[in-house]
């Protein structure tokens, strides 16, 4: 038995001055009751929270999920959780279809050897819009292939926890269907969609939309006749999660303020989209095929016509949204544990009894300053 001891332990949305009990990887109680433990830990005047859990991220500390080896893969797993992503899903980019391949492979043989959790990796493409590539490379967009995706998804479906598409180019949302029957989730982005579209992905089981303002459509008009996007089919449809880069760069504060005021914290996920130059001192190069450079704190296209990626670790989602966007802090944390949890369906996202005992304790000026896996501190 583990006892916690704080008075700042983030339960629904509240603090609660008392104890935390963890027994055999799992939270057995939180009380203010005093019990006996094997082992206590007293972390007064800190924050205790359910450990972060970062839905969407290419890698950090100079390793990449794509185009690495297991061992890279692991390492960069391992830079997030000291940080304070207990649960991470690696994300591959658009490439070539068996490199994709390769990086599931390697993202599954990572889990068991990081330190924290890997849920599943995330392929965000290849089946994305050329119109809204972003920092994808345009080379290897493609509308989706069903003997591709139906044999990876026949040999490591159990391996991949979500995929992002554009389902502007899905016909009769075959593609998403298939997904969603194996259990992975479809997510909305890098995509052109109109209404229609997304209302056909939605009827397919698509509930998610992959880092919303970035690369998502909006109203467009037609000889006068306007149609709603991405963006607006979010607002309207109540049954998609939306996942923003919080990083205080890709969207302006007022704008985060926004899209929390009209989806509720009940449907907005916080992501990093950080890239394997995250927590480094790279200031430019290549990656995927595509040339950056990193200045005002976020990595640009080299002509800086464009964001391609983050460099922000979980911690600072939560100083975004506290110290820019005034957001109390337990807040902002249910929207980086809580709802990536009931996205992904796992055990994990909150400090209650029989949930996982993954957490992170953190100071007042939200830097981490301890991580338990499993009801183990790392």
């Amino acid at each position: 038995m583990i006892k916690i001891k704080s008075n700042k332990i983030i339960v629904n949305e509240s603090l609660f001055d008392g104890y935390l009990y963890l027994d055999e990887g799992k939270i057995v109680e939180i009380s203010k009751d005093d019990k006996p433990a094997n082992k206590q830990f007293d972390f007064t005047d800190k924050y205790v929270s359910a450990g972060f859990i970062d839905m969407h991220t290419h890698g950090a500390g100079g390793y990449a999920f794509m185009n690495s080896t297991v061992e890279d893969v692991v390492k960069g797993c391992d830079y997030h959780l000291q940080h304070g992503t207990t649960s991470i899903v690696p994300t591959i980019s658009a490439g070539e279809f068996e490199t994709m391949k390769q990086a599931v492979i390697n993202i599954d043989k990572a889990k068991g050897k990081t330190k924290g959790n890997v849920l599943g990796a995330h392929l965000e493409g290849p089946y994305l819009s050329p119109k809204q590539a972003g920092a994808q490379c345009p080379v290897f967009i493609t509308p989706p292939i069903k003997q591709d995706y139906e044999k990876l998804i026949e040999e490591y479906g159990q391996s991949i926890a979500r995929w992002t598409y554009a389902p502007e180019n899905d016909a009769n949302g075959e593609f998403c269907k298939y997904l969603t029957d194996h259990n992975i989730i479809a997510s909305a982005g890098h995509t052109d969609a109109k209404y229609q579209d997304m209302q056909v992905a939605i009827e397919n089981g698509c509930n998610l939309i992959t880092h919303l303002y970035s690369c998502t459509s909006t109203v467009t008009r037609d000889h006068g006749f306007r149609s709603l996007g991405v963006i607006e089919s979010a607002y309207l449809r109540d049954e998609l999660f939306v996942e923003i880069i919080a990083d205080g760069k890709h969207l302006p504060p007022d704008l985060i303020k926004l899209i929390i005021k009209i989806k509720g914290t009940d449907k907005v996920a916080l992501i990093t989209d950080s890239l394997e130059i995250a927590g480094t001192d790279i200031t430019e190069g290549v990656m995927s095929g595509t040339e950056f450079i990193v200045e005002d704190g976020v990595c640009k296209l080299k002509d800086k016509s464009a964001f391609a990626g983050s460099v922000a670790t979980a911690d600072k989602l939560i100083k975004t949204l506290v110290n820019e966007c005034n957001f109390a802090v337990p807040t902002a944390v249910k929207m980086l544990t809580e709802i990536p949890a009931k996205i992904l369906n796992v055990n994990k996202g909150k400090l209650e009894k029989g949930y996982d005992a993954d957490l992170v304790v953190f100071d007042e000026q939200i830097n981490v300053v301890e991580v338990f896996v499993g009801g183990e501190k790392i």
